[in-house]
């Protein structure tokens, strides 16, 4: 009977311990959905570049660069979402609705335009200059894609060009460091489970935003690998 007691008490202590991890794991996965959000990933991608090709350039040129970025994929974008969040166009910093991406999806691919005529250029910075051409060709794939009524996930977008990027980069420069790619990789499949558990996005608009995020960046490769 004493045998029969514990082994209940075992049992139900294992379902406690897995239902509080699994409460705790809920909790935490959407905090991923905002740091890796797809306003960010242009500073990652570019610090990533740096730190990978940190004796190519002065340090003041490295802030040089950092501040453009700063400015260009964020401050700008940010700004912009609050004129029209509170001109009724936008809801949600995560922009939910089909519609309502259409125009930050404009923004973003003159924000792209600009860095890869003006400011990462190809003759000083040619892998992020492709990369940016990239993220640029994906943001033009789901701008036409949202004319469709076909939703496709902006956080797997940016997160997976990012991975073939890095991998991309570390083939290139001949690091030999798999690390960066199992991290990104892990990372992609992190933000896939963010957005599930978010409800925002179905598989299906997952694997979308995940082949037009590496399929671009993947046709850019060819030309600075």
């Amino acid at each position: 009977m004493l045998i029969h007691e514990i082994r209940i008490k075992k049992y139900y202590l294992f379902i406690f311990a897995n239902t509080t991890k699994y409460n705790v794991l809920k909790r935490i996965l959407p905090l991923f959905s905002y740091i890796l959000h797809p306003i960010f990933i242009s500073m990652y991608a570019t610090l990533f570049y740096l730190f990978c090709k940190n004796d190519a350039f002065t340090n003041q040129e490295k802030y040089y660069v950092l501040f453009q970025i700063l400015i260009i994929t964020i401050l700008v974008p940010v700004l912009f979402f609050l004129l029209l969040r509170s001109t009724g166009h936008v809801k949600s910093v995560m922009v939910h609705e089909t519609s309502q991406r259409r125009i930050p999806l404009v923004l973003q691919c003159f924000l792209y335009i600009l860095l890869v005529k003006r400011s990462i250029v190809i003759a000083r910075y040619p892998e992020l200059h492709f990369f940016f051409l990239g993220a640029l060709f994906s943001t033009i794939l789901a701008l036409v894609l949202s004319m469709f009524k076909v939703k496709a996930s902006l956080h797997m977008m940016a997160i997976s060009g990012f991975t073939i990027f890095a991998i991309g980069l570390n083939m290139h420069l001949q690091m030999q460091n798999p690390y960066w790619a199992a991290f990104l990789i892990l990372m992609t499949g992190v933000v896939a489970s963010s957005r599930l558990e978010m409800e925002a996005h179905s598989p299906n608009e997952l694997l979308i935003g995940t082949c037009i995020g590496i399929v671009p960046q993947l046709l850019f490769l060819y030309l600075w690998l």
